[in-house]
């Protein structure tokens, strides 16, 4: 029986193009590059506009979870969220539980930049997809779940 380094097949045998990390990371650059002329149009950085993403769709949301959500490192989130507070596009709130917890909410500014910016995302998001029937997509989004359940280390 091989041991577990022999059985480890190297990138090399394996291929870029058939390593779903490399893919991934590849996938995503493009995406986010294609975005950056729209975010610098309206003066938001990656780290802003992700954080008003989320914020979009979960309002209130916990600094920490906010972090995980948008992708984010919190420490770079915090330096974000001070620059969005000072533009009055989110506003911080104590927790009512946890008085050392803050979560934060979109105002009205900060949805109607994101609404300006999500005709560039879901054209990036259209021409990702296209030519690819709407059951391959939702089928990819499944096994993007399952892959997301396999290695995070939190609760959402």
């Amino acid at each position: 029986m091989k041991d577990e380094a022999e059985a480890t097949r190297r990138l090399g045998e394996i291929g870029l193009d058939n390593f779903a990390p490399y893919l991934m990371n590849r996938i995503m650059g493009r995406y986010n590059a294609t975005l950056r002329a729209d975010m610098a149009h309206q003066g938001m950085s990656t780290p802003k506009m992700r954080a008003l993403a989320v914020l979009a769709v979960i309002d209130g949301i916990l600094i920490r979870e906010l972090a995980v959500y948008a992708v984010v490192e919190q420490s770079t989130l915090s330096r974000a969220l001070d620059g969005m507070a000072a533009d009055g596009l989110i506003r911080r709130a104590p927790d009512r539980d946890d008085s050392r917890a803050t979560r934060v909410f979109i105002t009205d500014a900060g949805r109607a930049t994101f609404e300006r910016h999500w005709p560039a995302m879901a054209s990036a998001h259209d021409q990702m997809f296209r030519d690819i029937p709407e059951a391959e997509q939702r089928a990819f989004v499944a096994t993007l779940q399952k892959i997301l359940r396999n290695v995070r280390h939190n609760a959402f």
